[in-house]
């Protein structure tokens, strides 16, 4: 057998086979050579598609920065021309800082372009990577145009690993920890500078120093939420001023990147190693525009909100309607006020009302409508109104409102019966229908609140009282509604009980307790103490005495010898809760 022949494993291959394995290594490579490049051309028509949306960006902050200065030169209104001149030292200081960054990071895309050996010196040919000569006469906030579709080393990373990250991505040395730092200082300068540019009140030549934001330095969160609720935080430790607060909270959060994270299971990697970590150059040039694209749309918005504090509302408004407020019932007599306006809305953006934390559906004319049923005495309302601005910034303030709940109420009087019972808690309901509080005066008596919202009168010595009622406005005003005049009355005698059997009923013998107090036929509550008895059986050779409620052992033996069917008789001295001292008699069959 001729081994050379074989062609097992192990084994020599014939020319043959040598050439189908070369053939698999070469359609391999190629296959890989061809997934390589669909992916860099992906990256190539990306970056270019940010470049344009870099142009977009800085042409929106050019417009708004045109209308300030336009604003600064019209002399048919000196005072806006005033503020808009003060604003454009703001601008100013805005694109020095913005520019500062965009020549920073083109800086690095050519350094990077540079070190991977590409030609930079064919300019605004179709075969150049730079369409565009640099110069000082250049736009320093315009980033430089350039063509990747003609970079030769698209796939190359070791030279954008090398000067962006250095030898660790988890502490990285190059070049792009400058950027890294550059761009935190930028958002701090950023969103200072914007609350800082709020005019002042009474003079339109200086910014009001009242108002200011301490930028923190927030770099890891769990999620855009925790991340706005710590820039809120910061916003209400410092003084911002309301109109701006949205837009703080928008342009900080845009420029905020979370500075490490787990990248394929490697823990802590900085946010300049995980972007740029064995990226192909035109991913890292990719990356870069990026970075150019939220510098230059913070920077929009922030001259979207200067422009607002001369040019009018950052609001978009197309629907009139006519509103008039005021108070939905009156009294006869009672003063009010309506404010009548013109309120204005957009019918293509409808606000967001939340109550509770709940969002109200039903929406429509620029309202929220919200349906509730009256509960209690008062109802304390409280939520949330938002609208977006015409950059889709959404603006949201807070609302609150009082209900008192008012129970329907009728009144039906006897004038006859209009009395006051002297030394006693004479209980009194009043009600004033139609306000929000109620309150009752007296002459001839004095009043005292209960807890349980009525009144007690005491009248005083005189044979007449007179109580007012009056109802409390919402601004704190008393309106006096009703008098009514009253007897002042000593109290009623009241009936006697032995036990449980009254005045003229069948007693138990064996009761030992005397009492005075008044029936189901009068509606009092009086109290009322024996002082001292007499008490006395038909029959019987003598009567007994003696104090208090209860009956002496001698008077009770005397009951209990007595036959049944005997009557017997008491006289009493008792004790109202007006210091009266009366005489009560009663008789039972025993």
């Amino acid at each position: 057998m001729n081994l050379n022949n074989k062609t097992m494993a192990g084994a020599k291959e014939t020319p043959r086979q040598k050439m189908i394995g070369m053939m698999y290594l070469v359609l391999t490579a190629l296959l890989a050579l061809n997934v390589s490049k669909s992916i860099l051309d992906a990256f190539v028509a990306i970056e270019e598609n940010i470049q344009k949306a870099n142009l977009t960006e800085l042409f929106r902050g050019d417009e708004r920065k045109d209308q300030i200065l336009e604003a600064s030169l019209d002399l048919t209104n000196p005072l806006q021309a005033e503020k808009a001149k003060m604003l454009m030292t703001a601008v100013e200081d805005l694109d020095e800082m913005t520019a500062k960054r965009i020549q920073l990071i083109d800086q690095l895309k050519l350094k990077l372009l540079e070190e991977c050996g590409e030609d930079l010196e064919l300019v605004g040919t179709s075969e150049a990577i730079l369409m565009e000569k640099q110069s000082k006469e250049r736009n320093p906030l315009k980033p430089l145009r350039m063509n990747l579709e003609n970079v030769a080393g698209k796939d190359k990373y070791d030279e954008s690993m090398r000067i962006l990250i250095g030898e660790n991505i988890s502490d990285p040395k190059g070049d792009g920890i400058k950027l890294w730092k550059s761009l935190i200082d930028y958002r701090k300068e950023i969103t200072e500078l914007v609350a800082s540019s709020q005019l002042g009140a009474e003079e339109a030549s200086k910014f009001d120093d009242e108002y200011f934001f301490k930028a923190p330095e927030i770099n890891q969160f769990k999620d855009q939420k925790e991340l706005k609720t710590l820039i809120e935080k910061s916003i209400k430790a410092s003084n911002v001023h309301p109109d701006d607060k949205a837009m703080i909270t928008e342009i900080y959060s845009s420029l905020t990147k979370e500075t490490r994270s787990t990248v394929n299971g490697v823990k802590n990697v900085h946010w300049i190693g995980k972007t740029f970590d064995h990226a192909p150059t035109v991913a890292a040039l990719a990356s870069l525009s990026s970075l150019q694209q939220d510098i230059l749309s913070a920077r929009a918005d922030a001259l979207t909100l200067l422009r607002s504090r001369v040019m009018g509302s950052e609001f978009s408004f197309n629907t009139i309607i006519p509103l008039a407020r005021g108070p939905e019932v009156v009294n006869q007599g009672e003063d009010f006020q309506v404010e009548v306006m013109m309120a204005v809305y957009d019918k293509d953006k409808m606000p967001e009302v939340t109550l509770d934390g709940n969002v109200v559906e039903e929406v429509k004319d620029g309202k929220g409508i919200i349906r509730m049923k009256g509960q209690g005495n008062e109802m304390k309302l409280k939520g949330t109104v938002s609208i977006k601005n015409r950059s889709g910034v959404k603006r949201t303030m807070d609302w609150e409102k009082t209900v008192t709940v008012m129970k329907p109420s009728g009144s039906i009087e006897l004038p006859e019966l209009n009395v006051l019972y002297r030394g006693y808690e004479n209980r009194v309901n009043a009600t004033a229908s139609g306000f929000p509080s109620t309150a009752l005066s007296g002459s001839g008596a004095t009043l005292s609140p209960s807890s349980d919202g009525t009144y007690i009168a005491r009248p005083s010595g005189g044979r007449t009282a007179s109580l007012t009622v009056s109802g409390r406005t919402a601004d704190g005003r008393t309106v006096a509604l009703k008098t009514v005049q009253y007897r002042v009355l000593n109290l009623p005698k009241p009936t006697m009980y032995w036990g449980a059997a009254a005045d003229g009923e069948k007693a138990n013998k064996r009761e030992k307790n005397l009492f005075a107090k008044y029936g189901n036929d009068v509606p009092l509550n009086a109290k009322f103490t024996v002082e001292k008895w007499v008490v006395t059986v038909a029959g019987a050779a003598r009567s007994q005495k003696g104090r208090g409620q209860k009956l002496s052992e001698q008077a009770q033996a005397m009951i209990e010898a007595a036959p049944s069917g005997s009557r017997v008789f008491y006289s009493l001295q008792i004790k109202g809760p007006d210091g009266i001292l009366r005489n009560l008699s009663g008789s039972f069959t025993i």
